[in-house]
């Protein structure tokens, strides 16, 4: 039975070689991540200060439009102020 696992064993290893991992192969996976990172870190920062800049945006652009409707109220009100004014200065 040993015989047979040797054989066994002996021809697994021809058919799958074990590769020992030498410092050429750690360096070259090491500059693929290095070089990886590079490339994506900066997209992600830009794009984080792109939405960061947009809800921003969003915020004054809805206080701007606020802000427009009221002075639309308050000058509709200050019309109509100054007509019943010229109305009642001109019954008097």
């Amino acid at each position: 039975m040993s015989s047979k696992s040797e054989l066994l064993d002996e021809i697994e290893l021809v058919l799958y070689p074990k590769k020992p991992l030498n410092f050429n192969y750690f360096l070259s996976i090491i500059l693929i991540l290095i070089f990886a990172c590079v490339l994506v870190f900066p997209k992600i920062y830009i794009q984080q200060q792109i939405y960061f800049k947009s809800r921003d945006i969003s915020k004054l652009k809805g206080e701007y439009d606020s802000l427009k409707e009221e002075n639309r109220l308050i000058s509709a009100s200050v019309e109509s102020i100054r007509f019943k004014n010229q109305i009642l200065d001109t019954l008097f």
